[in-house]
């Protein structure tokens, strides 16, 4: 059964889709950090799911090795939070094609917009960015 992320949804657009991100090192403590993110279908099983873009070797394989994150939003004293797996979608894991139009997907669902799309796509492949899809396990808060 689907969780619903329509509290989500009504967050995402409040400040700037600010989201933090929040998952596990390897000695078991939390690292946090600051990301634009949003909610979209699920490229493979349309299914809604929160998202957003990363990279980095050592943030990547944390996300690998260990795929429980949260994902929380706020604006002003109201929040809406995900838990649930992360799903890690890059070079490695799809054609470059889809990897540019999914990378493209989760900026716009993050509020994104860009002037020159070409120069964006040029920049996500050199940094390998790498797409974040956490299936929602639970949502929480007061939105």
């Amino acid at each position: 059964m689907a969780v619903d992320l329509d509290p989500v949804r009504r967050m995402v657009g409040g400040d700037h889709a600010l989201a933090s991100v929040c998952v596990v090192r390897a000695d078991g403590t939390p690292h946090v950090s600051l990301v634009n993110a949003g909610v979209l279908d699920h490229p493979r099983t349309g299914t809604p799911v929160a998202a957003y873009v990363t990279y980095g070797p050592v943030k990547l394989r944390t996300l690998r090795a260990r795929p429980a994150t949260s994902v929380m939003w706020r604006v002003g004293w109201r929040w809406a939070a995900v838990d649930g797996a992360s799903e890690l979608v890059g070079p490695e894991d799809t054609d470059p094609e889809s990897l540019r139009l999914l990378l493209r997907a989760v900026f716009r669902c993050a509020g994104g917009t860009h002037d020159d799309w070409d120069t964006y796509d040029r920049v996500m492949r050199e940094e390998g960015r790498v797409a974040v899809l956490v299936t929602p396990h639970r949502v929480y808060g007061n939105a």
